[in-house]
């Protein structure tokens, strides 16, 4: 911990620089900007530092939305908080003498590379807003919260308004990805998943998928996405997170049922969940508490739903499953080295390199080939709930797969007994709340490559792909590892906290 000071902007890295003070009307260091008597601006160590005759303050260097010297005015926009959960975008502005062009200008380009860091600046983006989502609010959130600090960061914005289930899917089959850095879903889940799906159909699906980073802005009643990779379910906060993000390769799973081959990117779920989510629709007017109560209603009653299981697993044991996740939270490569950087994008890849076929093809097969060599279908006729996470928040403060990681090439399985007693399904509820579910003994957890369930015994059901229902029929799951793309805050984490 640095030394204590009755300055609270002296830069640790230089705690005697004075912050400008003896600047006067000129440049003292490159880091200092004088624009005024008895005024300055500093590049901190991590925050831009605003020294004034009325007030002191910082502004984080993330907080930065844009700066430009234009018309002998220096302006500085940067996201500023106007509630708990919220921010809006201010401005600052400061005139400068023609002769001094040069040197703001490159005191402005520091301040941008500080800011950005790893970030792409300007970033195109192809904006989707359901205007149903978050009960009709998604529009006035984007309005109120999202565009204008995509603006203020001088993104490029082509927004969509879509108008029925289904539209992003035809949208992003058709997007002019060379037009595009990234796709912004205004949305619950579900529009990210339709926009995963809309790329994977197409002809180029690879390149696709890898130039393209699909994000999300919270406004719906599932929000997981936002949660994993922004750390909020704020629209304004997420935007933020957008504006700042990391290019990150995220696994994606292909989920074969029938004739028909889906992406997912989030989760998997047949019994306790997926009923917990569908089949509490009509109680949408509870919240998020439906899922709360659907969750408890079903552990309690101790329902089973019977299937047939074959996993082909990767990790087994909890304890090799978190020096798993310590080893690859210590190995971040950067952005530059990794497949699906724009700037590899770049560069004209060949067919020859993959980023011209479609979707990989599928090691295991589907659904309706035989069962690969090596798996084993094992009844579970007592199974409670079959879970399988991509992503760490299901919700939240559902932290339901905590050693999650976007791109270890592992989906993360959980299986629970449907006749645990009620006091161990109650226990088990507080757990995911609190952290704690992954050291439950009653919880099965195993990281896998792949899995084929068959529910019996049951004439109708719910299964639920990424809060998405299917057909109450078999499916297979394999995993592609770093086939997507995203934008994450750390480049390569969940902003979830791993297993304890």
């Amino acid at each position: 911990m640095a030394a204590t000071t009755d300055n609270p902007f002296v830069d640790p890295i230089n705690p005697s620089f004075d912050g400008g003070r003896s600047a006067g009307n000129s440049f003292a260091v490159d880091s200092t900007l004088a624009v005024g008597r008895n005024a300055s601006l500093t590049l901190g160590t991590d925050s831009l530092i605003v020294l004034g005759t009325a007030n002191t303050r910082a502004i984080p260097f993330y907080n930065i939305l844009w700066a430009a010297l234009a018309d002998s005015t220096l302006t500085i926009s940067y996201a500023s908080p106007s509630a708990r959960s919220r921010v809006q975008p201010a401005m600052l502005s400061y005139p400068f003498e023609y002769q001094a062009v040069e040197l703001v200008n490159k005191w402005v380009s520091k301040l941008l590379d500080r800011s950005y860091g790893e970030s792409q600046k300007q970033k195109r983006a192809k904006v989707l807003v359901n205007p149903h989502a978050g009960k009709g609010s998604a529009e006035k959130w984007y309005k109120r919260d999202v565009e204008p600090l995509l603006r203020a960061s001088k993104c490029d914005i082509d927004m969509v308004k879509t108008r029925h289930g289904g539209e992003a899917v035809e949208i992003c089959e058709k997007l002019d990805i060379e037009a595009f850095d990234m796709v912004v879903a205004c949305s619950g889940d579900g529009l990210a998943h339709e926009v995963f799906n809309g790329l994977g159909r197409r002809a180029d699906a690879k390149k696709a998928l890898s130039k393209i980073a699909v994000t999300h802005v919270p406004c719906g009643s599932g929000n997981a996405m936002s949660c994993n990779l922004s750390g909020t379910d704020s629209p304004s906060l997420a935007t933020l997170a957008i504006i700042k993000g990391i290019p990150t390769p995220l696994d994606l799973i292909s989920i074969t049922q029938g004739e028909t081959r889906t992406l997912s990117f989030l989760s998997q779920s047949v019994g306790i969940v997926a009923e917990s989510d569908l089949a509490t629709e009509h109680l949408r007017w509870m919240g998020a508490m439906r899922f709360n109560y659907g969750f408890l209603s079903r552990l309690v009653g101790k329902t089973v739903y019977p299937c047939d299981l074959a996993v082909k697993v990767a990790i087994e044991g909890k304890e090799e499953i978190k020096e798993h996740y310590k080893r690859e939270k210590g190995n971040h490569e950067p952005p530059s080295e990794r497949r699906g950087y724009r700037s590899l994008m770049e560069d004209d890849a060949s067919s020859s390199s993959g980023y011209d076929e479609g979707l990989p093809a599928l090691r295991y097969g589907t659904i309706n080939d035989k069962l690969p060599e090596g798996w084993e279908l094992v009844p579970y006729d007592k199974l409670g709930n079959f879970y399988c996470g991509n992503m760490a928040y299901m919700a939240s403060d559902a932290n339901f797969f905590s050693p999650a990681l976007p791109n270890d090439g592992f989906m993360d399985l959980v299986c629970i007994n449907g006749d645990i007693s009620r006091l161990a399904a109650i226990q088990m509820m507080l757990a995911v709340e609190s952290n704690k579910l992954f050291s439950n003994p009653g919880v099965s957890y195993r990281k896998v490559l792949g899995y084929r369930i068959i529910p019996k015994n049951q004439p109708d059901g719910y299964i639920s792909i990424d809060g998405e229902r299917v057909p109450f029929a078999p499916f297979q799951a394999e995993v592609h590892k770093g086939l997507g793309t995203v934008l994450s805050k750390s480049g390569h984490m969940y902003e979830a906290p791993g297993p304890l």
